[in-house]
């Protein structure tokens, strides 16, 4: 049987020079990054070298990248000492997000009483900027922006800069979760008026367990997990020197070559949507998937013309065939409710029918493409 990963949205291949780095680091330094002899030295020293690394990419200081377990422990940081030390009142954000903000910001209005506030939303899921000016003119309370640069489920780009600018034009902060778009896309966050953001190793050929937080200085975001004074006291607790070594290689591969990786998925998406469309007309695209120049070009999200009944069986069915894709975010799998983001956008006869997220990588071929189109369309036709 046939196997086809199309699933890079959830989490993605890591890279043979990523693994090679991973063993090398766990076999020869192993010494504690806070030790002072010389095996905890070298620890350190590549610590730092990939948070130099880092920043440099990004047009940072070192001292603004915060290694952390992941994207969503970096937007619960941030969004949760934001309200307790910035003195934040009001969170807006959109019915979209990532669960990791959602929830969060659900909890701190909870806990704090908070204001949480959604911005409208256009038929094809982009927020309505106009709204957001609306919602942060509605009255004086200091305010923290929370929206995603790229979704995780339709693919929809949001433009940052222009809500950076509005953020800033009425003294809120910004922070973005930008898991799906680091390590696919440039960033210059001297360009870019943004106070936080997330990133996520495993999202771009790196290992598990490892992130950043990006954290304008002097923010005054103070620690949300005490003990050590690992990452400048900022987050306690031993590095996992491993896995940042990893994230490190993962990095500087993206970008190094992140012209010639993003023309060739590319590729891949824009055939996948032809021969689709081709060999299935009814298809469908939800929010600006099946758009070349609205959606990111790593994933479509599809929605095929089959009734309910059918549909309930279609996953299963390409699990059979070997084909791995997903309805929506992996990170919900274990949940009975559908995707908040698609009910959010479609009606409920649209939402009748299935959608499934396809994912691409530079792993992937036009030949896996060819094979579960067919797959779909025998299904459709069966």
């Amino acid at each position: 049987m046939q196997k086809v990963y199309l699933d890079n949205a959830a989490t993605t291949q890591v890279r043979e020079e990523v693994i090679a780095k991973m063993q090398e680091a766990l076999a020869l330094y192993y010494g504690n990054p806070s030790s002072t002899h010389s095996y905890g030295r070298s620890a350190k020293t590549a610590v730092e070298k990939a948070r130099k690394t880092i920043a440099k990419t990004l047009n940072a200081q070192p001292s603004e990248i915060i290694f952390t377990s992941g994207g969503t422990e970096a937007d619960n940081m941030i969004l949760r000492c934001a309200v307790r030390d910035l003195g934040v009142k009001t969170i807006i954000t959109s019915k979209i997000e990532h669960h990791a903000v959602l929830h969060t910001a659900e909890e701190l209005e909870k806990e704090y009483g908070i204001s949480l506030l959604f911005v409208d939303l256009d038929s094809n899921g982009n927020p309505v900027l106009s709204h957001l000016k609306e919602l942060l003119t509605k009255d004086d309370s200091k305010k923290l922006v929370s929206l995603m640069h790229v979704n995780n489920e339709i693919g929809n780009i949001t433009d940052i800069d222009a809500i950076g600018e509005i953020c800033k034009e009425n003294d809120a902060f910004f922070h973005s979760d930008t898991v799906q778009s680091v390590g696919h896309y440039p960033w210059d966050v001297e360009k870019t008026p943004i106070d936080f953001f997330t990133a996520a190793a495993h999202k771009f050929h790196g290992p598990k367990g490892i992130g950043f937080a990006f954290i304008r200085k002097n923010s005054g975001l103070k620690p949300m997990i005490f003990g050590g004074s690992q990452e400048r006291g900022f987050r306690a607790g031993t590095e996992p020197f491993h896995n940042i070594v990893g994230l490190e290689e993962a990095f500087v591969s993206s970008y190094e070559n992140l012209e010639e990786e993003t023309k060739f998925v590319k590729g891949l998406k824009q055939y996948f949507v032809e021969q689709i469309k081709k060999e299935i007309p009814a298809v469908d695209f939800n929010g600006f998937s099946g758009d070349m120049d609205k959606s990111t070009y790593t994933l479509a999200n599809v929605r095929l013309p089959f009734d309910k009944q059918k549909g309930l069986m279609l996953l299963f069915h390409l699990d059979m065939k070997g084909i791995a894709c997903s309805k929506g975010s992996a990170c919900q799998s274990g949940s009975n409710m559908g995707s908040h983001v698609l009910t959010e956008i479609l009606d409920d006869t649209e939402l009748e029918k299935p959608s499934l997220r396809f994912s691409f990588s530079k792993y992937n071929t036009k030949e896996e493409l060819d094979y579960t189109v067919g797959i779909l369309k025998e299904f459709a036709e069966s």
